[in-house]
């Protein structure tokens, strides 16, 4: 995905602690676009993405930024994943 969109990362701040959040991380989409608060989780199957929320007034949290493809998600994880890695 990241091929064929630029993106790269604006500001990726690590977490120390046992909770479940790793890092948050903003990303700029072509030059043109920030996306905040993105998060790296500990999740019980391993680390994953997860994308900025916000509550709505049922109480529930909704996604407010979300790739529309299960391969455009992938490869933004792998792509936020990999920069995490690379801050350890």
């Amino acid at each position: 995905m990241t091929d064929k969109i630029a993106v790269k990362v604006d500001r990726f701040t690590k977490l120390d602690g046992s909770g479940p959040t790793k890092a948050f991380c903003d990303i700029v989409l072509f030059d043109t676009f920030v996306v905040k608060g993105l998060r790296v989780v500990e999740g019980k199957n391993g680390r994953f993405l997860s994308m900025p929320s916000e509550q709505g007034r049922d109480g529930k949290w909704y996604d407010t930024f979300h790739p529309i493809t299960k391969e455009a998600h992938k490869g933004l994880q792998d792509f936020v994943l990999t920069q995490y890695k690379g801050q350890e």
